[in-house]
């Protein structure tokens, strides 16, 4: 049995219309994704354990949370990944990327893959010299790092002509190039693809973005300041989600073409297929437009489900396809997909199998996931953590901020705050996150400043 893995960076769940639509209402335009949705099955309640990206790819490369320990950090050495758990079990594995953060100094994401390729040039990855000078398509302090993050970008693809030069196809297009080279090469395979589009930032082909947003002749705000989305216009906002959902258009194009040609090469029945994303993205949700203020730890922001709650579609041979509503996160995966493919895990995961589901042998494995920014030793750090028990989500910042809490049945968005009415709940779900805590081993002086108990 073969793994190909697909993870787009920052795809919001509401995108796929298998989940619905964005709060804006519109119908995303994804008929690859889509079609991949009415093969495989669908896991409504998944959900990101350790924020941002980093971390969760190391949640889902070690089956083991990293947001109580080390945060974005390298793999730490001797660390058994699900590439190197195949690895050692007869498997060739790939990784094609253009996350530049997996390679640069200091970084070891690309351990234990047979081989990797790095497609250059997102964002602020240091390809290009030239040209000098480029012209910004919006005024930069509308822009979040314009000089480190912006500049680089558009240096970097500057001259770009056609469609098939843009990140998403680059990325897509060197996976179908090493499908038809090894395909009939190797006994099994694993090929790991992470695609940074959908992540900002957002300049995908101009036909695109004109399905949602026609005419627009404003500023383009293509890597928008982390902050209250006030400083935009409605306008402007508008135009964000346009651009966003116009990346979400590329990215399924190019993956259709994935699609294509794994069913080409006759792959699709000792296959198992997986699309997801590492979390979400606020584009004026909240009030908010980015994901986190990385560079003002005092102001953290909430983790409410639209950054959090991930889409998971997982087509394997056998599996009929349906959704189904068990609590999971990306540390199950690895343990997961190993169940799949009949290789034992290692030891000491905090992962649990969802094989059981899968395969309709339970409806769940656990009742309780949380999700959370790296845990801070400095009490006067922001970090919220948002635990659920898959009817109740509660944002918890410590003594930070008051906690809020909401009912997700009766309120997905989460616009009602009812912690005031159940004080109950949230100790109960707060007395279950010290609990987890301990048993993951936290450090003393992290868990002592999550013992504080929720408040209004």
């Amino acid at each position: 049995m073969n793994l190909i893995f697909v993870l787009s960076d920052t795809f919001r769940r509401d995108h796929l219309t298998c989940y619905g639509r964005p709060p804006w209402g519109w119908d995303i335009h994804a008929p690859n994704l889509n079609r991949l949705a009415g093969q495989s099955v669908v896991f409504d309640r998944f959900y990101q354990g350790s924020f941002p990206t980093g971390p969760t790819v190391l949640d889902f490369m070690t089956g083991r949370f990293a947001f109580h320990t080390i945060g974005w950090a390298p793999i730490p050495a001797g660390t058994a990944t699900l590439q190197s758990t195949l690895g050692r079990s007869g498997y060739v594995s790939m990784c094609i990327t253009d996350c530049h953060p997996y390679f640069r100094p200091g970084c070891n994401y690309h351990q234990g893959f047979s081989a990797f390729e790095w497609v250059r040039g997102q964002q602020a990855d240091n390809y290009r010299t030239a040209p000098v000078h480029v012209a910004s398509p919006c005024a930069p302090g509308k822009c979040r790092e314009y000089e480190k993050l912006v500049v680089p970008h558009l240096r970097n693809t500057a001259g770009r002509r056609c469609e098939r030069e843009w990140f998403a196809p680059r990325v897509f297009q060197a996976a179908i190039d090493w499908l038809e080279e090894n395909a009939d090469q190797h006994e099994s395979f694993f090929l790991y693809i992470h695609a940074f589009d959908v992540h900002e930032p957002w300049d995908p082909p101009r036909y695109y973005v004109e399905r949602y947003d026609p005419g627009y002749a404003g500023e383009e705000v293509i890597l928008p300041r982390y902050d209250r989305c006030d400083y935009l216009t409605d306008a402007e906002l508008n135009h964000c989600r346009a651009l966003y959902a116009g990346e979400i258009g590329l990215v399924d194009r190019w993956l259709g073409m994935l699609l294509d040609r794994v069913s080409d090469l006759g792959l699709d029945d000792d296959t198992v297929f997986v699309f997801t994303a590492d979390h979400g993205f606020y584009i004026g949700d909240h009030g908010y437009i980015g994901k986190h203020t990385v560079l003002e730890p005092t102001r953290g922001w909430p983790l409410y489900d639209v950054i959090g709650h991930c889409p998971l579609l997982v087509r394997a041979p056998g599996q009929a396809p349906r959704h189904v509503d068990a609590l999971c996160q990306h540390v199950d995966l690895a343990p997961t997909l190993l169940a799949l493919l009949g290789v034992e895990p290692p030891p000491g995961l905090h992962g649990l199998s969802l094989a059981p589901v899968l395969r309709g042998e339970a409806d769940s494995v656990r009742d309780f996931a949380i999700n959370s920014v790296t845990l801070p030793t400095n009490p006067n750090v922001r970090a919220y953590s948002t635990v659920l028990d898959g009817e109740y989500a509660l944002l918890y910042a410590g003594n930070q901020a008051p906690s809020e809490l909401y009912h997700l049945p009766s309120d997905p968005r989460q616009e009602r705050n009812i912690i005031r009415d159940g004080p109950g709940v949230a100790r109960r779900l707060h007395e279950r996150y010290v609990a987890e805590l301990e048993v993951l081993g936290t450090d003393a002086q992290k868990l002592d400043l999550r013992r504080v108990r929720p408040t209004a």
